[in-house]
């Protein structure tokens, strides 16, 4: 009987602990309290989209002679390519691509060309005749657009850059030789640089030191430029300021990342659609730091494209994206690219 009253009572002061231990949580600041929505009756809210910005944006990306294999895919004389790499960098960011095929009808690619929000000029070798004019005169349409009030970026990758170099400077013969062939490095900021308004503006500090010591970019190039030449050369101080250098195999520096001082355009001698979408070399990183630089450099092209208020017919649009052509995959060899889209003749709607 009085192990029965005295359980009662152990009970008791049991649950009256309890008791005060919630009466003491219901006193606390609200701020330390979840409340789910079904608890507050308010259902979530979906903000209105910004009018400046464009959130379906489009990115040219240039085609280049061959079919990226040396003849293995597609001998075809007319045949050129874009590795998917490259597609996939700008559909990482939330945009959607139109191949500008540089040997199709000029008219025709410059049609094209009205279609999308920035361009991306791809790695490659073909550094003179039809190739070099078209990326000449994209170039300056690009640089025409923003002149006349539309925000359109650019992003030079590689070949892309050494070229805009040649262009900018007015000199083909600007380019040196530099040993960076299939090699991962890293980068080296310019000092005092500041990164806002460049392509690392959003990236967290441990990462941007991160870039600095650990091997997180890929390179992939027998040509650069070295810091004092590009400085000494009037004509691309003036339209660029260099963000990044990186040193070669027997190092020698050369200027990695620059920045266009007022247009939206971007230059790299370094890879980032790479670490993400290309398996074929074992010098190419894959970290998830690696990952996070490709994911991070496609964002800023993307929200740079978000900025252009060119709206085109969508049925245009959807006549010239790159789903209506199939990519080839080629990287049973385990070399060059996993990916390419193949072009032999056009196909446009336009």
């Amino acid at each position: 009987m009085w192990s029965y009253v005295w359980s009662l009572l152990l009970l008791f002061v049991v649950c009256k602990d309890i008791i005060i231990i919630v009466m003491a949580k219901s006193t606390e600041s609200p701020a330390a309290v979840i409340l789910l929505p079904s608890q507050t009756g308010v259902g979530s809210v979906c903000s209105a989209p910004d009018p400046s910005l464009n959130y379906k944006p489009v990115i040219g990306v240039l085609s280049h002679p061959g079919d990226g294999a040396t003849g293995r895919l597609n001998n075809d004389t007319n045949a050129s390519y874009i590795a998917a790499s490259y597609v996939k960098l700008a559909e990482a960011g939330g945009a959607r691509v139109i191949p500008l095929i540089y040997n199709e009808p000029e008219e025709l690619l410059f049609q094209k060309l009205e279609l999308v929000n920035g361009v991306i000029f791809t790695g490659g070798w073909a550094k003179e005749g039809l190739y070099y004019d078209i990326v000449n005169k994209i170039f300056t349409k690009a640089l025409e657009r923003n002149d006349g009030g539309e925000h359109f970026p650019v992003y030079a990758i590689c070949l892309g850059f050494e070229l805009l170099t040649m262009i900018i400077s007015q000199n083909r013969d600007i380019l040196e030789k530099v040993d960076a062939k299939n090699s991962a490095s890293s980068l080296q900021f310019v000092e005092n640089v500041s990164t806002q308004g460049t392509v690392f503006q959003r990236f967290p500090q441990d990462l941007l030191k991160k870039l600095t010591t650990d091997c997180l970019v890929m390179q992939n190039h027998q040509f650069g430029i070295s810091p004092d030449n590009f400085e000494g050369n009037i004509a691309l101080s003036r339209f660029f300021k260099i963000v990044t250098t990186c040193l070669d195999g027997n190092r020698k520096a050369y200027v990695s990342t620059v920045q266009s001082k007022t247009y939206p355009v971007t230059g790299f001698q370094w890879h980032p659609e790479k670490n993400a979408f290309e398996w074929g070399s074992s010098k190419i990183p894959h970290s998830e730091d690696a990952v996070h630089v490709t994911q991070l450099t496609a964002n800023y092209l993307v929200s740079e494209a978000r900025k252009s208020q060119n709206r085109p017919p969508p049925e245009k649009v959807l006549s010239n994206l790159i789903y209506n052509y199939k990519p080839t995959y080629c990287g049973y060899e385990g070399r060059g690219y996993d990916e390419v889209y193949i072009f032999t003749q056009q196909r446009s709607l336009l």
